[in-house]
C-alpha cells in the first residue's frame, strides 16, 4: 500500500472481503424483502461500509440492489487482505488459503 491510498477501516477491509465471496451473486444490503430470514442470520450492518467501498470505487451496486467488487476492488482485495494470508501462513500462522 503507498502512501497515497485511501485507508480502509478493518470493518470496511471485511466487507470488501465479503463481497468478493459473493461472487456473482452480490452482497445483500439487508434482509429479503419478504422479510423472512433464518434465526441464526441478523439483518446485515455494513451497508455503510458498502456505500462507502461504493464511493470509493472499490463496489458497486446493482439495480437489484446487490453490491458488486469492481477491478479496483479486487486488486485492493488482492493487494490487502490476501497478502496478509499469504504473510501469516508463510510465518506459520496458520489460517485458511
Amino acid at each position: 500500500m503507498s502512501w497515497d491510498e485511501l485507508y480502509l477501516e478493518t470493518c470496511c477491509r471485511s466487507a470488501l472481503h465479503r463481497v468478493v465471496l459473493s461472487g456473482a451473486t452480490g452482497r445483500p444490503v439487508g434482509p429479503p424483502p419478504e422479510g423472512k430470514m433464518p434465526d441464526f442470520r441478523a439483518p446485515l450492518k455494513d451497508r455503510a461500509c458498502l456505500e462507502r467501498l461504493a464511493k470509493k470505487g472499490f463496489t458497486q451496486q446493482r439495480e437489484d440492489g446487490r453490491f458488486e467488487v469492481t477491478a479496483a476492488g479486487r486488486q485492493r482485495h488482492e493487494r490487502e487482505i490476501l497478502a496478509m494470508r499469504r504473510v501469516r501462513h508463510r510465518r506459520g500462522g496458520g489460517g485458511a488459503g
